[in-house]
């Protein structure tokens, strides 16, 4: 299992023992997934709750979303069984461009075969099943998260009871999709980069470090920057902000692969509900499970409007705002806020931690 950084020592894998055919038509002849879990699941298999992380996050949700973990919190070890799976493509022990091609015996690298948010989800579904998971109470998750929370229950509806997306949209749009291709073409700036092949030793820190800056200005708001830096100088001929966004970058770039962050960017640009499966209302019309659609204020990337068409069109939807300066990355920020408002949630549903 390969990872840009060692795993949390809890981290578990799952083969997919037949690889993975790939909505590109490619195919992933060996794919390994990395995940994790929290909690017992029931003898009837009832009471999973699936977490599905963002861009550059990994398995480790009690790392990276602590807040929402705990007794009385939204996921809750003594009811929940939480399983979360590091996505296809990306670089923390799930299959993604820096896992060795069996066909090469070297790492895919730029090679690695297009995947999409349905790609993702599918081993998902694998690996809860061979867990014993008989119904998923709620998927959830933000941005990429939610993305994949939509698929969830798109793909596997005999499963998933409920899901809740946060910050985000039912398809990409151009705004978002020509900000993830500024970030890619950053990557491909990088002297080091050469067409997508670079030395692991010396890779191209330099643009991954550009694409992370550009997405810390969209993940938070003009609101943000202003409250926390205005024009204070960090040094003198240094803005504290400029600071801020280079450290980000260093950050991103010591922890993070280039090709992955390229190949999530793209997955992420097809995320379309409707695509293959009809009229973009008549998709969502037909996905009859209660959602929660978290809306987030200030949100520079996916605004309101999106949230409020992706309630309106999903019949047992309930739209709720919440409220911060902190724009899109206010789902890990205001996290007490955040896991009150899916404990009323999940507590509303039938069955298990609803009402009866």
């Amino acid at each position: 299992m390969e990872s840009i950084l060692p795993l949390h020592e809890d981290t578990k894998r799952f083969d997919l023992p037949d690889g993975l055919a790939l909505e590109s038509g490619e195919r992933l002849d060996r794919v390994e997934i990395a995940y994790r879990t929290w909690g017992t699941l029931d003898p009837d298999g009832a009471n999973a709750v699936v977490v599905c992380h963002a861009l550059t996050g990994s398995a480790d949700v009690d790392g990276w979303w602590p807040g929402l973990m705990g007794p009385g919190r939204a996921l809750d070890p003594s009811r929940d069984f939480i399983v979360c799976a590091n996505v296809l493509g990306s670089c923390y022990g799930t299959t993604g461009p820096v896992s060795l091609d069996p066909a090469t015996g070297r790492p895919y690298g730029p090679d690695f075969p297009a995947v999409t948010i349905r790609d993702m989800v599918r081993p998902q579904i694998e690996l809860a099943r061979s867990l014993g998971v008989s119904r998923v109470r709620t998927a959830l998750g933000g941005s990429l998260g939610g993305m994949q929370a939509i698929e969830w229950a798109l793909m596997a509806p005999d499963l998933v009871e409920s899901i809740v997306v946060i910050g985000v949209s039912g398809r990409h749009s151009a705004w978002c999709i020509g900000l993830s291709e500024a970030q890619r073409q950053a990557i491909a700036a990088d002297p080091l980069w050469r067409d997508g092949r670079y030395d692991p030793e010396n890779p191209p820190a330099a643009g991954l470090g550009v694409a992370r800056m550009i997405a810390m200005c969209t993940y938070r708001s003009r609101d943000s920057f202003q409250d926390r830096f205005g024009r204070d100088e960090q040094e003198p001929g240094l803005f504290a902000v400029e600071s801020y966004l280079r450290y980000q970058g260093r950050k991103l770039a010591g922890r993070f692969d280039a090709n992955g962050y390229v190949a999530l960017t793209r997955a992420m640009d097809t995320h379309d509900v409707s695509r293959g499966r009809g009229a973009y209302e008549d998709v969502l019309g037909g996905l009859r499970v209660p959602a929660l659609v978290v809306t987030l204020e200030r949100d520079l990337l996916y605004p309101r409007s999106e949230q409020e068409e992706l309630a309106a069109l999903l019949p047992e939807a309930r739209l709720v705002e919440l409220p911060s300066r902190n724009g899109h990355d206010a789902f890990l920020i205001e996290v007490d806020e955040l896991s009150e408002m899916l404990v009323s949630f999940l507590g509303s549903l039938p069955g298990k931690g609803g009402r009866p």
